[in-house]
C-alpha cells in the first residue's frame, strides 16, 4: 500500500498523524520511492554480465601428461571390458542358437524275442501251368464245346470256328498250283529239247540257257505254290481249337456266332483261359537272415484260413539263389501237390519252414519306420549323437509294431515318428525318458524338428 493510501486511510479513520510530524514522515516516504524508481531504472539499462571463475595457476607438464595418461587407460580398460562382455554374450547367444536348430527325438530300446524254430511266411498260391487260348485263323465261332470249370485233357476239342475266306484261299492257291505244274511241264520239255538242238549246233548257248533257266524258275514257283498251300491248310487245321495241355478252364470268353480273329494283338480276342491245378505254385519271400536255412528239396507245409487245423504237404522246388537288392529276400517256389483238386489258384495261405535257426529278432513300434527309395529302413541315434540310417529286414507284422530280422540290435537307439527330412550323420538331441518296447507306453509325438529363430519364420 502506497503513502498516499494509508494516509487517506489515516484520515478516514480519523486517526491522522499529529501536528508538527505530518510533513517529516511525508518527505522520508517521498526519498524512497524515488530511490526504489531509480534502482529499477538504472538495472533496466545494465547488461548482464558472466563472472569468470578465479585463473588456478598452470599445472607442471610432467603432472599433466600423467593425468592424461590415466584417464586414457581408464577409457581404454572400459572399452576392453566392453568389447569383451559383447562377445561373449555373441558366443553364448551363438551356442544357444545352435542348440535351438538340432532337432529333438524321441527313442525307444528295440524289444529282443525269442528265436523261433518254425518260420511262417505269407504266399499266393498258383497254377503250375497257365495259358491263354487264342485263334490262329480269322472267321465266325461255330460251336464251343467246353465252358468254364470243365476239366479237360490235351489234346481235347474245345470250339470249332467256321473260315470261309480261308477256304476259298485254299482252293485258290490249289489251282495255282496246278497251273505251275502244267507249266513246269512245258519248261521242262522246252529245256531238254534245246539241249539237244545246242549238241548239233542248231541253236546258240545263250537260247539254250535261257530255256534251262526257265525250267528251274518253274521249279521255284511250284515250290512257292506248295508252300502256300501247305500254309493254308494248317490255317485250316486251326479251325478248331483243341486243349494245349490237361487242365481246367478257368475263362470262355466267346459265344456262337461272334467274329474270331487270329493272333493276339489288338485285334485278337482270347478264346478261353486253361490252368493246370495239379500240383500248384506258391511263391514267398524269404527274408535274408532265413535265407541259408532254405534247402531245394525240404520239406515244408502250407496252411489255409478256409481249411483250419489242415496242412497241406509241400516241398521246396527251387529258389532264385539270389537276394533281391530292393527286398533283401529271396525268392523261393513250393510246390504243393493238389490231385484232389481242393486248393484252387488264386488262393492265399501261409507257408511253414522247419529252420531251426537262431536268428536274432527283435520288436519295434511300427511308427518307427522309414520308407524311402532304398526301402523300408529305422533311424538310429549313433554314440555320437548322430542319426544313422540302417536297411532292415521285416518279418511279422503285429500291428502296431513290427518284427525286426536284421539291421538293428536291442542296446540301439530307434527313433520315434522320425521327420522324413531327418539325413545320414545329422547330430540331434534324444529327449528323456528312454523307454522300452513293452515297459510302458511309448513316448508321445514330439515335433521332429523345432523352428529355428532368426530365419525369418
Amino acid at each position: 500500500m502506497s503513502v498516499e493510501n494509508e494516509y487517506k486511510q489515516t484520515a478516514a479513520d480519523g486517526s491522522g498523524p499529529r501536528q508538527g510530524e505530518e510533513p517529516r514522515h511525508r518527505s522520508t516516504q517521498l526519498e524512497r520511492d524515488e530511490e526504489i524508481a531509480a534502482i529499477r531504472e538504472h538495472s533496466k539499462h545494465q547488461p548482464p554480465t558472466i563472472q569468470r571463475p578465479p585463473e588456478l595457476p598452470p599445472a607442471p607438464p610432467r603432472k599433466a601428461a600423467m593425468i592424461a595418461g590415466l584417464a586414457l587407460l581408464v577409457l581404454l580398460l572400459a572399452g576392453a571390458v566392453t568389447l569383451i562382455g559383447r562377445a561373449s554374450h555373441e558366443r553364448a547367444l551363438a551356442k544357444e542358437t545352435e542348440q535351438e536348430t538340432i532337432p529333438t527325438v524321441a527313442i525307444v530300446h528295440p524289444r529282443a524275442e525269442k528265436p523261433d524254430e518254425e518260420l511262417v511266411l505269407p504266399g499266393s498260391l498258383l497254377a503250375y501251368e497257365e495259358s491263354p487260348i487264342y485263334a490262329r485263323t480269322n472267321g465266325y465261332l461255330v460251336r464251343w464245346y467246353k465252358d468254364i470249370g470243365s476239366r479237360v485233357q490235351e489234346g481235347e476239342l474245345l470250339a470249332t470256328i467256321d473260315t470261309p475266306e480261308v477256304d476259298q484261299e485254299l482252293n485258290q492257291s490249289r489251282a495255282a498250283r496246278q497251273q505251275i505244274v502244267a507249266q513246269l511241264e512245258l519248261a521242262k520239255i522246252s529245256a531238254e529239247r534245246w539241249e539237244n538242238l545246242r549238241k548239233s549246233d542248231s541253236v546258240s548257248a545263250q537260247e539254250a540257257d535261257q530255256q534251262s533257266s526257265g525250267y528251274k524258275q518253274a521249279l521255284a514257283n511250284l515250290a512257292a505254290a506248295d508252300a502256300n498251300v501247305r500254309r493254308l491248310e494248317q490255317l485250316e487245321g486251326f479251325k478248331k481249337v483243341y486243349a494245349p495241355f490237361s487242365g481246367v478252364l478257368t475263362k470262355r470268353n466267346v459265344d456262337p456266332g461272334a467274329l474270331i480273329n487270329a493272333g493276339a494283338g489288338a485285334a485278337g480276342r482270347e478264346l478261353f483261359d486253361i490252368a493246370r491245378y495239379d500240383p500248384l505254385r506258391v511263391y514267398t519271400s524269404v527274408p535274408q537272415a532265413y535265407a541259408p536255412y532254405i534247402k531245394v528239396g525240404a520239406e515244408t507245409s502250407v496252411t489255409l484260413q478256409e481249411f483250419p487245423g489242415q496242412k497241406f504237404k509241400a516241398k521246396v522246388a527251387r529258389t532264385a539263389e539270389a537276394i533281391d537288392t530292393n527286398t533283401r529276400t529271396l525268392l523261393t517256389e513250393v510246390d504243393v501237390p493238389n490231385k484232389d483238386g481242393r486248393l484252387l489258384p488264386g488262393s492265399f495261405g501261409e507257408v511253414h519252414f522247419a529252420v531251426g535257426s537262431n536268428v536274432n529278432k527283435v520288436t519295434v513300434p511300427v511308427n518307427a519306420m522309414l520308407f524311402r527309395a532304398e526301402g523300408a529302413q529305422l533311424a538310429v541315434v549313433g554314440s555320437d549323437n548322430k542319426v544313422q540310417l540302417r536297411a532292415i529286414n521285416i518279418g511279422k507284422d503285429y500291428g502296431t509294431s513290427l518284427e525286426i530280422l536284421g539291421g538293428v540290435t536291442p542296446e540301439d537307439r530307434v527313433i520315434i515318428n522320425p521327420a522324413d527330412s531327418l539325413e545320414a550323420g545329422q547330430p540331434v538331441n534324444v529327449a528323456a525318458p528312454q523307454l522300452k518296447v513293452g515297459e510302458g507306453q511309448v513316448p508321445e509325438q514330439q515335433v521332429p524338428v523345432q523352428q529355428q529363430k532368426g530365419n525369418g519364420q
